[in-house]
């Protein structure tokens, strides 16, 4: 924990986790400070990098994306050029939602949502499968979604 951060910023930083829409006045009122000063603390924190981005959560089965998929890829060789030249592809692939380069026996773990398994085997042949440097795929179906959270994480300053 970066030691700039007093507990005014974290409660900020808490407060935005739990609701990103929350105007400048309703911020400064759950953190007991006049918005002037909390408008320039928010400011402070995106511009340091604390805040990277304010998004919304959609529902993917009323979009047409609800078949969600993770698949556990292992890349044929394990070198620098493999990775970059595999992360550079998944960036421009948009059925991947999240990608994670991990430890053990796969390399990555890709979050993929499509509208079914039609789909799903098309991008896997089509697209995962003209990449040179892709080794496996293991494919893990999701069922049922038991918890979606924001990606909010409890804060405190050491």
């Amino acid at each position: 924990m970066n030691k700039e951060l007093d507990e005014i910023d974290i409660a900020i930083i808490s407060h935005l986790q739990k609701d990103s829409r929350l105007s400048v006045r309703e911020l400064a009122q759950r953190v007991h400070r006049s918005p002037t000063p909390v408008f320039e603390r928010v400011r402070r924190l995106e511009s340091e990098g604390y805040i990277k981005a304010y998004t919304i959560r959609v529902d993917m089965d009323k979009m047409g994306r609800g078949f969600t998929v993770f698949c556990n890829v292992r890349l044929k060789h394990i070198n620098t050029e493999m990775h970059e030249g595999f992360a550079l592809e998944v960036r421009n692939i948009p059925e991947v939602s999240e990608c994670y380069n991990v430890s053990g026996a796969f390399d990555y773990i890709l979050k993929v949502q499509v509208p079914d398994m039609k789909t799903y085997r098309r991008f896997v042949t089509e697209k995962l499968g003209r990449l040179d440097m892709l080794d496996s795929v293991q494919s893990v179906f999701v069922m049922e979604d038991i918890k979606q959270t924001s990606p909010a994480i409890p804060i405190q300053n050491n």
